[in-house]
């Protein structure tokens, strides 16, 4: 009996060298509000009472790394003067849900260049203008490289067809794993055939399942850290279009309608703003039009 006991209670302490989070208390009501509170004010995204769970277990990594043994702890230093300058980034890298894919949407990509372009293309034929295109919320990068790819094989049909890509996410732990642009092999299946031979490398070790998107179409890319509740996004250009799919949908109308507005600014005249499936500018006071099912178009 005492040897199970001496067994247990090594194998307890094991756990807590090992795996400290087994001992970190329950976010405290007080402490989950203020985090849900700093979320939603400074990138705008809900945090009900029913995210709490989801919070405390991506909060454990950080707790780890820093050494701290409770989440007040980890409170005190993030709302203080060294913990908003060195821990306000991690704390948004591990809270905010970074889900994408290549070509999601398909259908988006077909009217981009079956009816979008075109159109574009002979508004600005006379001064032969150089398209702009933003990514906004483009997690690890799989959207950017799937709009590259299909503007890069545009290009080669389209005489002095001129075009940027501008990608822009709040997380930094994404950009770093966008600009990579290392992906396993199972991200690339929705890929269409003649894109993943011309543009994704496999990995010479074969083991690994790697594959990396193509010189090419990484240097088509600028990848920047952004703010989409930030004042003022410090754009490059004015944007032809803009897609930012599946990202409103985390956010409160009132946050909704204050970025449209933003993204309608940005936006040059007979710009085109696309948005989720699951998303809608329906009730919005904001002149963008309805020009094709969840693509919007600046009218006024």
């Amino acid at each position: 009996m005492q040897t199970i006991m001496k067994l247990e209670k090594k194998q307890r302490h094991k756990q807590e060298h090992e795996y400290p989070f087994f001992t970190f208390k329950a976010l405290s009501k007080n402490e989950f509000r203020r985090l849900s509170e700093l979320v939603e004010s400074r990138i705008g995204i809900r945090m009900p009472e029913s995210k709490k769970i989801m919070l405390e277990s991506r909060l454990h990594k950080r707790l780890r790394a820093l050494g701290f043994t409770s989440f007040p702890q980890y409170c005190d230093y993030l709302f203080s003067d060294e913990g908003f300058n060195k821990e306000l980034h991690h704390f948004f890298d591990v809270i905010t849900t970074n889900k994408t894919d290549f070509f999601r949407e398909p259908v988006h990509f077909e009217q981009l260049v079956n009816y979008i372009l075109p159109e574009l293309i002979n508004r600005d034929q006379k001064i032969k203008k150089k398209l702009n295109f933003w990514s906004a919320g483009c997690a690890t990068g799989e959207e950017p490289y799937s709009l590259a790819m299909v503007l890069h094989d545009f290009s080669k049909r389209q005489i002095d067809f001129r075009f940027s890509i501008y990608a822009t996410d709040i997380s930094t732990q994404v950009l770093e794993k966008a600009e990579l642009g290392i992906y396993n092999q199972d991200k690339i299946e929705p890929v269409p055939t003649r894109f993943k031979n011309k543009y994704l490398l496999r990995s010479k070790d074969r083991s690994k399942r790697l594959v990396r998107v193509a010189p090419q179409i990484r240097s088509l890319v600028q990848f920047k850290r952004l703010n989409l509740m930030d004042r003022n996004f410090s754009l490059p250009h004015e944007m032809d279009v803009i897609f930012c799919r599946n990202v409103i949908i985390y956010f409160e109308r009132p946050t909704q309608e204050l970025l449209i507005g933003k993204f309608y600014k940005c936006l040059r005249m007979g710009g085109y703003l696309f948005l989720g499936h699951s998303e809608t500018l329906c009730g919005m006071p904001i002149p963008l039009v309805t020009a094709l099912p969840t693509i919007y178009k600046k009218i006024g």
